[in-house]
């Protein structure tokens, strides 16, 4: 049965400190992908953060301690590919997308707009590019998992304070039409609701007033899947019995 997790570590040194690879190696995972690395790649060739058993790889940003993503795999890929294809995204070092004989999977990690205009326009550039890269994408490939921080909740019942954030990066009615979008024409599922409909399941929490215990959060973190790959989930779910990072790891069983 394999099992996916994806992560927005929010820096994979402090992660590390925080009993990160130790957890992951407990999970038996068979993919683990991992966002906001922090990281360049002679960084990552430390022991620390190649875990026994996995192959890895990542596409790094190319200003130190920024964004970055990852792939560890149990398996071998048949090809790597960094990178979307602009300088915006690729300078920030946002994609990496491994393929397998059964399936292809990406970890992604899509800009916030949070600091302001500037930013926000970035977003909505690299949403515009994305959805041309994924219609690209699924016309050409087997099934999809694209798994991430898409720095985006979808709807009300995806974090606790909607009505107040209406106008805010990463509510905004741009934003969610987009993910309209991508669960809709572009055909991609939501593969945590496909299972659990409930309110109150978030994946990040801001640092500021105690956001983390009153359960304040967001659920901008995914696993996205192609309608073929439904029938194959067994089990969903959110860890948060440890903290690695301001995200929580969110975990999916698939069956083969």
């Amino acid at each position: 049965m394999p099992r996916i997790i994806t992560l927005n570590l929010n820096g994979i040194r402090a992660a590390a400190k925080k009993g990160f690879f130790e957890w992951m190696q407990q999970q038996n995972a068979d993919v683990v992908c991992v966002q906001e690395v922090r990281a360049q790649h002679l960084d990552l060739q430390h022991q620390l953060f190649q875990p026994a058993g996995y192959h890895s790889y990542f596409h790094c940003a190319e200003k130190k301690g920024y964004s970055g993503v990852g792939i560890y795999s149990k398996q071998k890929p048949t090809q790597v590919i960094t990178g979307l294809g602009w300088p915006e995204a690729d300078q920030e070092g946002r994609y990496i997308e491994a393929h397998f004989p059964e399936y292809c999977i990406a970890s992604v990690y899509l800009p916030s707009g949070t600091s302001g205009e500037l930013r926000q326009a970035v977003k909505f550039d690299f949403l515009k590019r994305y959805a041309d890269y994924l219609k690209a994408l699924t016309s050409k490939s087997k099934e999809i998992i694209l798994c991430g921080d898409f720095n985006i909740a979808h709807r009300e019942i995806d974090l606790k304070n909607w009505r107040g954030n209406r106008k805010n990066s990463g509510f905004l009615p741009e934003e969610r039409a987009w993910m309209d979008e991508l669960f809709g024409s572009l055909g991609f599922c939501d593969a945590f609701r496909h299972v659990n409909q409930e309110a109150d399941h978030y994946t990040w929490w801001s640092n500021r007033g105690q956001a983390w215990a009153k359960n304040v959060g967001w659920r901008i973190d995914y696993q996205v899947v192609t309608p073929g790959l439904l029938k194959s989930i067994k089990e969903v779910s959110i860890f948060k019995d440890q903290r690695f990072s301001d995200h929580a790891p969110l975990l999916i069983d698939y069956i083969t």
